[in-house]
Formats: C-alpha cells, structure tokens, sequence
C-alpha cells in the first residue's frame, strides 16, 4: 500500500517526468526569495545596474562612436542580457540537486529532473526579467526596434544552453572536490566578464585580439544575436553553429562525469569534510 504506482505506458510515463519538472520549476523560482515579485524585482535591479555601469563607463571612455549604428544602450543590453543569461544558467544548474540530497529519497525524484529543473527555472526568471527592462526602456525612455528579435531569443537560448552544459560539467566535479570547483567557477564566470566580448564589435577587432575570444562560444553567441538586434550589422567572425556544437560536446561529457559520479559518491565524503 506505501509502493509509489508507476506509469505504465511511455506516454504516462512522460507525462509523469514532465509534471515533476514542473512542480520542481515551481519550487525553485519559490525558493529564491519568500516573495517570487520581490525575487524578479532583484534580478531586474542586478541586470539595470550592470547595463548602467557599462553605459557609464562606456561614456566616460568615450568609445560610443565604435559601437553598432543604433541605439546605444540597446548594443549594451545584448552583451549583458546574454551575460547574465549564461551566467545564471551555470549557477542555477551548478546548484541543483545532488545525488545526496536530501530530494533524492523520493523515489520519483533523480538528478536529471533536478538539473532540468533549475536550468528551465534560471531561463523563465532571465526572460521574464529582460522582457520587462525592454519593454520599460521601449515605453519610458526611447522606442526601440529589433530587427529580428526571433533569432536575437535564439541567441539568448544558445547562451542560456551553453550555460547549462558547463554547469552540470561543474555539478558532477563538485562532489569530488567542492572548494577547487567553487573557485574555479568563480574564476570562469569573472573571466567572462572580459573573454565573452560583451564591451567589443567582432567586426572591429583585430585578428590578434579576434584569437584571444573566438574560441569562447558567449562570444559568438553575443556577436550574433547583435547581428539580429541591428539591421546595420552583419556579423563576418562569429557563428551560430559553433556554440551549438560545443554546447552539445560539453553537455554529453557532462552528463558521462554525472552518471559516474551518481555511482560513487556517497554521503559520508561530506561528513569526512
């Protein structure tokens, strides 16, 4: 009587996975603050305090005249935007669940929902956030227009899913060394500040310096979504097809350490730290 029933056929089954993916969408965009407006409000701040800081600096450089014709800020927002999507996706994905967790003793509960979960819950926060500074900047401060915004979302999505491959790279190395991979996260998402080329044109680089970002795939996600962003843009240095594809290498390799790690780890080694 206190067996959990299972599905019995594939379509139930899914149905089952999707529902516990939801629930557990649920209670991660709850967990982040007691009140989910206050918890969207503070992401919202997070994202116009950076667009402002680069604005600022930007003008007091004085390298307004190298951006992208259009509008300014807009050229900023697409850096930034894409930044912090890829960002918070590492973060959120690098915090899920672990196979010691405490969730992990519900018998329909496993890792994978737990790292669908959070990813899927970072993208909802991050889009609904972005869609209200945009619409804010569209309605109160300067109409704007995108020329299409359709791959520009796609672009968010590649930044957003490259953010999920390298966290569950770092969620299934964490249990084997906690403090290293803490520091080394930290030390890639600061990096990304400068290496994602979020303050730079590709076209306007030099083939010296092109070298030193080409291999980061933010970049080019980055670069790309400001060629669908603006009409006067075309990017010549950049791909769509190069993040994909190291997303997906880094996401299977990912999942192999995950699979392993699920194996051996066990409760004690926290204890033993």
């Amino acid at each position: 009587m206190f067996e959990a029933r299972r599905p019995t056929t594939r379509s139930r089954s899914a149905l089952n996975i999707l529902e516990l993916i939801y629930h557990s969408v649920v209670r991660n965009i709850r967990s982040g603050h007691r009140n989910a407006l206050v918890g969207l409000i503070l992401n919202m701040l997070q994202t116009m305090i950076l667009v402002a800081a680069f604005y600022f600096m930007f003008s007091l450089l004085g390298v307004r005249k190298v951006a992208i014709r259009g509008d300014f800020l807009l050229y900023i927002m697409t850096g930034i935007f894409m930044y912090i999507t890829h960002i918070k996706a590492l973060s959120s994905v690098m915090g899920a669940e672990g196979p010691t967790s405490a969730m992990m003793l519900h018998a329909p509960m496993n890792t994978i929902i737990g790292i669908a979960s959070s990813a899927l819950s970072s993208l909802y926060i991050q889009v609904l956030s972005l869609s209200t500074v945009l619409y804010m900047y569209h309605a109160m401060i300067n109409p704007i227009t995108i020329y299409d915004p359709i791959g520009a979302f796609g672009m968010l999505l590649v930044a957003w899913f490259t953010g999920c491959a390298a966290g569950v790279v770092f969620l299934s190395l964490k249990p084997w060394a906690p403090e290293v991979i803490s520091v080394v996260s930290m030390i890639y998402m600061r990096a990304n500040m400068i290496a994602s080329g979020k303050m730079f044109v590709a076209n306007t680089l030099p083939s010296s310096m092109l070298a030193m970002f080409d291999w980061n795939p933010l970049f080019h996600a980055i670069d790309q979504s400001r060629g669908f962003a603006f009409i006067n843009y075309n990017p010549h240095f950049s791909s769509v097809s190069y993040p994909l594809k190291v997303g997906v290498v880094v996401l299977t390799i990912g999942l192999m350490l995950e699979f392993y790690t699920r194996r051996k780890v066990s409760s004690s080694w926290d204890a033993a730290r």
